[in-house]
């Protein structure tokens, strides 16, 4: 899963009646398959996520 600074993030909730979760990246670190997304969510915070299953990257 590749993204670049400005691709939006939505995570899927993993269960049932779970709310999605939304953000911008702002980083991207590391290299390879897997890296590290530095990412700010649409309720302010900021956190390092490591994409799976759950997530959607939107291409800006």
């Amino acid at each position: 899963m590749h993204a670049s600074v400005g691709d939006r993030v939505i995570i899927h909730g993993r269960i049932v009646g779970a709310t999605e979760r939304a953000g911008e990246v702002v980083e991207v670190r590391g290299s390879g398959d897997n890296p590290l997304l530095v990412v700010r969510y649409d309720d302010g915070h900021e956190a390092i996520l490591s994409p799976g299953s759950d997530c959607e990257i939107r291409h800006a």
